[in-house]
């Protein structure tokens, strides 16, 4: 994929999370101007802050190297942002994932396909707070039961997500 369709991928990120409601930057010639290794996006709501590294593909696989994915955790870390991978395939949207949520290869790299962001990503209105996202199980047969509780289910995807912290979880849920 070519630098400037990258490079408009990124814009139409921060756009898309500026009109969400963050105060988002795009870091300028992130790994190249710079020796210092810098996320492609910081975006925060005053509540949840991200760095972010955005990945776009025609469809192939997406790859990221081990140093990339290090660095983006280290960054964040320091930072004091949640680290995420964003990616986006053509004629879909963005998707997002922790770090440690991502396929790792045998050469130490890191993997995302098309089906996998699809099927396991947090989309960009779950990602943004607009909505959640339920899967068939959660459902359930829609007898008796009513399913989990909206509250608790709300609570332990935020954890997952990474947005709450395990004590803010349980003392929410006490």
């Amino acid at each position: 994929m070519s630098q400037a369709k990258g490079d408009r991928r990124e814009r139409e990120l921060v756009n898309r999370l500026d009109e969400a409601g963050f105060a988002v930057m795009r870091a300028p010639a992130s790994g190249s101007a710079t020796e210092r290794e810098l996320p492609d996006v910081l975006a925060g709501d005053g509540e949840v802050f991200y760095a972010i590294e955005a990945k776009s593909s025609s469809g192939n696989p997406i790859y990221l190297t081990g140093e990339e994915v290090e660095a983006l955790i280290y960054f964040a870390r320091n930072f004091g942002a949640k680290p995420r991978i964003g990616v986006r395939f053509d004629r879909e949207d963005w998707y997002f994932f922790h770090p440690g949520d991502l396929h790792h290869t045998d050469g130490g790299n890191y993997r995302v396909k098309k089906e996998t962001a699809i099927a396991d990503g947090t989309d960009f209105d779950e990602f943004v707070g607009v909505s959640e996202k339920v899967t068939l199980d959660e459902v359930g047969d829609g007898g008796e039961s009513a399913g989990p509780d909206p509250e608790i289910v709300r609570v332990l995807n935020a954890v997952e997500q990474g947005i709450m912290d395990v004590e803010e979880a349980a003392e929410l849920l006490e």
